[in-house]
């Protein structure tokens, strides 16, 4: 098994315990960790047989869309629900992070998921 990492993917979603804080769309970091046998990848050197990191970035640039999250643990479980679903890597570790408190560098939530078999 291998990984492929996107690091600090930024999107702007609408999330915030508060209706304030989800009245406008804020600056995350997204990290996604997609592990995969990429035995056939490294083989044929063919896009096909990998998890296309781009189409990952691409629809989680949009997933935010029309939708709001009152806390970023919720956010992170359907961000892993998306992810397994659509590109079906064999594992996905997502954190979140955000910028709440201005005495921090940051705030996050860091979960693994698997595929139910």
């Amino acid at each position: 098994m291998a990984t492929i990492t996107v690091t600090d993917l930024e999107v702007f979603y609408r999330v915030g315990v508060p209706d304030e804080e989800r009245a406008q769309p804020q600056r995350l970091l997204l990290t996604i960790e997609m592990t995969a046998d990429f035995t056939a990848a490294a083989r044929s050197d063919s896009i096909a047989d990998t998890v296309d990191y781009f189409t990952v970035s691409q629809r989680l640039l949009k997933f935010g869309e029309g939708r709001s999250w009152k806390l970023i643990e919720k956010l992170a479980s359907d961000l892993a629900e998306v992810v397994l679903a659509e590109f079906q890597p064999a594992a996905v570790t997502i954190e979140v992070k955000k910028f709440p408190i201005p005495q921090a560098r940051v705030v996050s939530v860091r979960l693994s998921r698997s595929p139910a078999r």
